[in-house]
């Protein structure tokens, strides 16, 4: 898909998504910094805001994720709301070591803005997530080996980053959630990165089991991203979610990454690995 047909297809889409947010007239209540996000994370989603741990299985890595999003204002008008935010995400990856030293190999940051919006209909939800963000990434002294003189892996920094607007439109039938993903890149270095980023995935939350500490839960996200050609990337998620399943909490899980590096600087790396990962759920 080119570039106009992409610009034309958020057009579109956009247009849509201001049409429900009009019906949300001047007597509709309004709340200032709620404590509840309008739309809860996506749970296998990378872009998320995390605050956590994940350990490889397989290696020395660790990542480290820290980051928020909050919203600032939501308008309710029966069973409608309209929110805003914002959001300010870091995702770090480190090397474990002797003498619990943890050199900081390479960081990620991210910041933006997000509007989104929920209906609810029966014990059901649908409605939408749009986010217009940056993201920049950077080699950190970690990664320099001062015996050789030399970066490891062979890689020298280089400038990453880009900025993008995307739409996630998603679907909650009572415990189980579908949503698929539309980003659109206008700005990147470097230039060849694909404009385009298409995403299809879910999670599930089993809350029939009777169980009050704690919820199963199971996620799966799937992206297509690419330099020169698209590649598919895997995202999988499951564990067990302390508190209520759509609220803040705190979560255990396994998580299964495949495709390109998450990491800026390893953006046309491809990577497969398992982490055990621990998180502070918004």
């Amino acid at each position: 898909m080119n570039n106009e047909k992409l610009k034309i297809l958020f057009s579109s889409i956009l247009i849509s998504v201001v049409l429900p947010f009009i019906s949300l007239n001047a007597q509709s209540d309004k709340k200032w910094f709620p404590k509840e996000l309008n739309v809860q994370p996506f749970t296998a989603n990378f872009l998320e805001p995390k605050a956590g741990f994940l350990f490889n299985t397989s290696d020395n890595k660790i990542r480290l994720d820290i980051g928020t999003s909050q919203d600032i204002l939501h308008i309710r008008n029966q069973e409608d709301i309209l929110s805003f935010g914002a959001d300010l995400f870091t995702f770090t990856r480190l090397r474990s070591e002797k003498d619990f030293h943890f050199p900081v190999e390479t960081i990620d940051y991210l910041f933006g803005l997000n509007a989104s919006y929920k209906k609810y209909y029966c014990d059901n939800e649908i409605g939408l997530r749009f986010r217009f963000s940056h993201i920049s990434a950077h080699l950190v002294d970690g990664q320099f080996d001062k015996s050789t003189n030399q970066w490891r892996d062979g890689r020298l920094p280089q400038v990453y980053s880009r900025e993008f607007i995307e739409l996630f439109p998603f679907i909650r039938f009572n415990d189980l959630r579908f949503y698929a993903g539309l980003t659109y890149i206008f700005h990147s270095s470097p230039k060849e990165i694909k404009k385009g980023i298409f995403q299809i995935g879910g999670d599930y939350f089993i809350t029939n089991l009777g169980i009050e500490v704690f919820t199963p839960y199971l996620a799966y996200d799937f992206k297509l991203s690419g330099k020169e050609k698209y590649i598919g990337n895997n995202f999988i998620n499951f564990g067990l979610k302390f508190g209520e399943f759509n609220k803040k909490g705190f979560s255990v899980f396994y998580s299964y990454i495949s495709g390109h590096s998450i990491h800026g600087e390893y953006f046309d790396v491809r990577e497969s690995y398992s982490s055990i990962g621990f998180n502070l759920d918004l």
